[in-house]
């Protein structure tokens, strides 16, 4: 989900060939070799890569103007990245932004401060992000997650059902985006009937790009009516035994004296859904452009899942995480006090970046960091963060994208790319990485006693 709307046109972002960090960098950055890349282009959209590994060579803790305005310290080689997400100076709370008029309000999702969405995990510290991180990881044991995953398998395949008689589809729209969205829904315990008004407000969310303005906080608001309602009934009817689903156990948890407000409640189950959905529809829908751009890896998993072998989906989903994943930026962290990160001073106040995609390309922590290797070892990339901010959901996401990717292979084995790779669009903005559309094309499926349908 972007925070800060999406880039305008502006020239290209130009070609800066990679050169390796040497062996023994200075602990200071040397002063970057020529003006810095653009950043947040169009252009830099569709391929970031190039211009990070300027950037971790030459100005790996760099200040940078946002496109909304906004300035803040982007975080680029893996050592630093690992520093800045466990670092307690560096606070998730936006009151600790020194920010200027112009920047009030920008630094988070459009829209949450008005609905009163702001106390949720992504923007609190110790003691209340550990009160509430631990009322809520109840639902993401590992026994949870099995427990899902048959209810993930059925609307996998019920999705797929939808077009693979067809030839053709939209993997973003008709798969990679409904998959999370109804499976959150199902965990949160939103009724099915009213799952496609979040299926509506949640595309909305990653529509922002080409979507009418102010159409994410409008979602937001919406969400947060329906979420404050939604809370009330569920309080109304809950019996001793009440329901199994997250939200349920967050009222029983604030019934119980666990000192729960029912904003804080709100705002636990939005950003839930929030992050719940767009993380996996970036995991499916960039994984899937991944393996379709190398084929090699792609029929190399394929032969496995033939096996029965389910050890190349398992570390091949984590390479794809680190390779191309869902979340190119972490969300919003602000200086407490001065500090100093890759030997870069950063004043108190001032909002730090921490790009993710940059750190899992760092060639000091991984070979050949450009290759799709879906068999590499010793993989700890950034994907889902690190430190007391690890993603809460990445059990559930891990669960989803394995499934749907084994799924997708398995019942279409000839999918193909649908269009030119050049005409794939990218959407704009911070924080997620994800395409707006995925256009494949198959070998329809035919189904047994239908037969081959008429051309």
């Amino acid at each position: 989900m972007s925070t800060t709307g999406t880039a305008p046109d502006q020239p290209p972002v130009p070609h800066v060939p990679h050169v390796p960090h040497a062996p023994h960098a200075p602990a200071v950055p040397a002063v970057p070799h020529g003006p810095a890349p653009e950043l947040f282009t169009w252009e830099f959209a569709a391929d970031p890569y190039p211009a990070y590994a300027w950037l971790r060579e030459h100005a790996p803790v760099h200040r940078a103007k946002l496109p909304s305005g906004v300035e803040a310290w982007l975080v680029t080689r893996y050592a630093d990245a690992r520093q800045a997400l466990a670092d307690q100076r560096l606070s998730k709370n936006p009151a600790h932004h020194d920010e200027p008029a112009h920047a009030k309000g920008k630094t988070g999702i459009p829209g949450e401060r008005k609905a009163e969405l702001m106390t949720h995990l992504l923007n609190i510290d110790p003691p209340d992000h550990t009160r509430l991180r631990r009322l809520v990881s109840k639902a993401f044991t590992p026994r949870r997650v099995a427990a899902f995953e048959p209810r993930v398998r059925e609307l996998t395949d019920r999705l797929i059902d939808g077009f693979a008689e067809r030839g053709s589809a939209d993997l973003i729209h008709e798969f990679a985006f409904p998959l999370p969205i109804y499976a959150i829904c199902d965990l949160l315990g939103v009724p099915p009937e009213d799952q496609d008004d979040f299926r509506d407000w949640a595309g909305m969310m990653i529509r922002h790009g080409g979507g009418p303005r102010g159409g994410v906080a409008r979602s937001v608001k919406k969400m947060r009516a329906y979420l404050g309602e939604l809370i009330h009934r569920k309080r109304a009817g809950l019996g001793d035994d009440g329901a199994d689903d997250l939200i349920s156990g967050l009222i029983r948890a604030s019934d119980h004296g666990e000192h729960l407000t029912e904003n804080e409640a709100a705002a636990m189950a939005f950003i839930l859904l929030f992050a719940g959905f767009e993380t996996t529809v970036n995991l499916i829908g960039n994984g899937v452009h991944a393996l379709l751009r190398n084929p090699g890896q792609r029929t190399r998993l394929q032969d496995a899942l033939a096996a029965g072998d389910t050890g190349l989906l398992e570390t091949g989903v984590e390479e794809l995480l680190r390779y191309d994943g869902p979340v190119e930026l972490a969300t919003w962290r602000f200086a407490t006090e001065p500090l100093t990160l890759g030997g870069q001073r950063i004043p108190a106040g001032d909002p730090v970046l921490v790009v993710l995609a940059a750190a899992d390309r760092d060639p000091e922590r991984f070979d050949r960091p450009d290759t799709l290797d879906l068999a590499r070892r010793d993989n700890q990339h950034l994907g889902y963060g690190h430190g007391i901010h690890y993603c809460l959901g990445a059990p559930l996401a891990r669960m989803e994208g394995q499934i749907a990717l084994a799924t997708l292979l398995t019942r279409l084995p000839d999918l193909r790319l649908g269009a030119d790779p050049d005409e794939l669009r990218w959407r704009g903005g911070l924080i997620m990485r994800g395409l707006r559309t995925l256009p494949v094309e198959f070998t329809p499926e035919v189904r047994p006693g239908t037969g081959p349908r008429p051309v």
